[in-house]
């Protein structure tokens, strides 16, 4: 992984880190947002939780992302609770996103993403999970673009919330942006998500290839 890359231009001149993924390699479960957050360009990993002290409202509003995916994971026993919200220990879980570097004004463009994308193709090959969960409603357009043979404009991300679907390769878990979920949504997600993991999901493993 370049941690020097220059292939985005506009975001070279704006990004503190490139932010490739971070956890654990041999993990089963693969989440994967749009770009990264506040937090996560000062350190450099993925969903950080970030500080509740930040001054602008907006950049503690996108750092919430990662405390309460965080949150998520620790009712799953995926991250160990009082761990450092900025480098949380992951068990079973890696985490990434669509684009490695971040404008603090925009979200990434369809260029960014395209241009970030044999990161991301290298990372699951790497890990080679059974899961992947898009986080957001531009994560799921891109991974159900790539790994289902349904349009991708046929998903919608609070409908899909909480249910499996089978792809090409990989089953996909969408979860609404935490920030965004009711009390019930997250509930939903965490049993739907517990339930999948007391079952036989390794039961593909190896199967596919790429």
């Amino acid at each position: 992984m370049d941690e020097q890359c220059r292939n985005c231009p506009a975001l070279c001149e704006t990004r503190t880190s490139v932010v490739h993924g971070y956890g654990d390699v041999g993990a089963d479960f693969l989440f994967v947002g749009e770009r990264p957050s506040p937090a996560a360009d000062e350190v450099g990993i993925p969903f950080a939780g970030g500080s509740d002290g930040r001054n602008d409202d907006r950049d503690a509003d996108e750092d919430r992302l990662g405390r309460r995916l965080q949150r998520i994971l620790q009712r799953l026993g995926l991250c160990v609770t009082g761990s450092d919200p900025n480098r949380p220990e992951l068990a079973n879980v890696y985490l990434t996103n669509l684009t490695r570097c971040r404008d603090p004004e925009r979200p990434p463009t369809d260029e960014e993403i395209g241009t970030c994308e044999p990161y991301l193709n290298a990372e699951i090959r790497m890990i080679n999970p059974q899961i992947l969960i898009p986080v957001g409603e531009r994560a799921l357009f891109e991974l159900a673009t790539e790994y289902t043979t349904r349009p991708a404009s046929e998903f919608d991300i609070a409908a899909d919330h909480a249910t499996t679907i089978r792809g090409r390769g990989f089953e996909l878990v969408p979860m609404l942006d935490p920030r965004e979920q009711t009390d019930d949504q997250t509930q939903a997600w965490v049993e739907h998500f517990a339930q999948l993991m007391a079952s036989d999901y390794r039961q593909t493993k190896g199967r596919r290839e790429r």
